[in-house]
């Protein structure tokens, strides 16, 4: 038996398929109905919009789009904050700017591995060098 304490409410419970207790997994999904009948009656509402009219933090929302379980296809104004820097973004995780500045992070990182390697072969053989002189001098 796999118990666990609730991320969300810090209560025990078996942990099945949800990842959280069965009084949390009804509250989400009335949040999401609350959620779903929204955006049924007002198309082109906001992210932030839909928080305020039904008590949903934006957080939950966006997770509900990662998800897949609402699809902001249908609704042009409806966006999600990057997780980096906060922009509002309709796909992927990050926005383009942060995509662009992590892809760069890691390049320059590689680069700077590659440099060190390259540093420590040539300290290497010159201490191999250094060896094989002291060696012939004996």
């Amino acid at each position: 038996m796999n118990v666990a304490n609730c991320p969300r409410c810090g209560k025990i419970f078996v942990k099945g398929f949800a990842e959280v207790c069965p009084n949390c997994v009804k509250d989400l999904e009335q949040q999401y109905e609350k959620c779903l009948k929204y955006l049924r009656e007002n198309k082109g509402t906001t992210i932030n919009d839909l928080s305020e009219a039904t008590g949903v933090a934006v957080k939950q929302i966006t997770k509900f789009i990662r998800e897949g379980r609402i699809s902001i296809v249908h609704a042009p104004n409806m966006s999600y904050p990057c997780e980096v820097c906060g922009t509002l973004i309709r796909e992927n995780t990050i926005c383009e700017a942060c995509r662009m500045k992590l892809v760069k992070d890691v390049r320059n990182n590689a680069e700077d591995d590659k440099r060190k390697q390259e540093q420590a072969m040539k300290e290497n053989s010159a201490s191999f060098k250094i060896q094989e002189r002291l060696r012939d001098r004996h």
